[in-house]
């Protein structure tokens, strides 16, 4: 074990340049440099060693040229969520031996200058790598976008597109926890044995299988949709558009379908909101991590009472993480997609 003032190899993976279509694997590059361990003096940093890092679906925003404060930048290292420990501190936050998750770069090792938004971790009689979705900021994009924007009432029909990935398997638990009939649409046999049999969702379809997603709603939903989370955009968006009740809620948190395009589709049946009165809201969990430990408070009990059940997909070593976040685009995991680093 490495100790402080050490000069220790450091595996990275760095973003080689902007992605137009589909990511590739030769878009990132895996390499090392080395680092001691030891924090400059007169910081208010942190050094911490890398444990979980997780693959998100909104990564893929972040390799495009579109200007943005948060995008890649070409050379650089690519950052997301993660769980790490700290290995010394600065920060009066911050002790030895400390657990956090917030965003990170993926690294090994990484001195932070400005811990201000990590998140300690209090709770460990949980799977650590779950702070890097039920109870990081997936988690906390499922709750409070099922709770805040969606407003739901038991007995209301809920459809969730995407709905074995990280956020749509809580939004649906969420809703059956409410007294909701819940719809979900995933790409695969085997996501949809696991939305059936595993999440308990009243009601599943195979999208790649339709060739009539109207169809497919109406028969799913036949008095039409309360509620939609949204997180998949272009046809599917266009579709449910057209199955709304009155009153109907949309929670915007993604729209994977659209990632990879370079002309994003048109949506034709907005119009609909209108008749219907609507309402459509996009969001992003920021701003509700303020709210974290209300998030917790929730959420810890449905996990250690077995009320909500999560699945991992977990490849092993900083090396694999390129190739599981390409699968994210392709249908290739199953369930919230974590990079393990290290388990010390």
């Amino acid at each position: 074990m490495p100790k402080i003032g050490d000069e220790v190899k450091n595996k990275q993976v760095v973003f080689r340049d902007y992605v137009s279509g589909f990511p590739q694997e030769s878009d990132f590059i895996s390499t090392s440099s080395t680092i001691r361990l030891k924090l400059p003096q007169a910081s208010n940093a942190v050094l911490l060693k890398t444990l979980y890092l997780s693959c998100d679906p909104y990564m893929r925003m972040l390799m495009n040229s579109r200007p943005s404060a948060f995008s890649y930048s070409p050379g650089s290292l690519l950052f997301g969520y993660g769980v790490a420990k700290v290995l010394e501190s600065a920060h009066s936050n911050f002790d030895e031996g400390d657990l956090v998750w917030g965003m990170l770069k993926w690294e090994e090792y990484s001195i932070v200058e400005d811990p201000g938004q990590l998140m300690k971790i209090h709770h460990t009689d949980v799977p650590l790598s779950y702070y890097t979705g039920i109870l990081g900021m997936p988690g906390i994009t499922a709750y409070f976008g099922f709770h805040e924007i969606c407003s739901p009432k038991k007995g209301e029909y809920v459809f969730v597109s995407a709905a074995s990935g990280a956020v749509g398997q809580l939004v649906g638990q969420l809703a059956k926890l409410m007294g909701c009939y819940v719809v979900g649409s995933a790409g695969s046999k085997e996501k949809i044995e696991l939305l059936r049999n595993k999440f308990g969702f009243d009601e599943v379809f195979n999208y790649k299988e339709e060739q009539d997603l109207n169809a497919a709603l109406k028969r799913c939903f036949p008095e039409g949709i309360d509620i939609y989370f949204e997180n998949v955009g272009g046809k599917m968006l266009d579709t449910v558009l057209l199955n709304m009740r009155p009153h109907g809620r949309i929670a915007v948190c993604g729209m994977i379908s659209q990632y990879n395009l370079d002309q994003l589709e048109g949506v034709h049946n907005l119009m609909h909101l209108v008749p219907q009165r609507v309402r459509m809201e996009g969001f992003i969990a920021n701003d509700y991590f303020h709210l974290n430990a209300n998030f917790l408070e929730a959420m810890l009990p449905y996990i250690r009472e077995g009320k909500i059940s999560y699945v991992e997909d977990t490849v092993h070593g900083l090396e694999s993480g390129p190739a599981a976040l390409i699968g994210l685009f392709n249908g290739r995991n199953i369930g919230k997609q974590v990079v393990s680093i290290s388990t010390e």
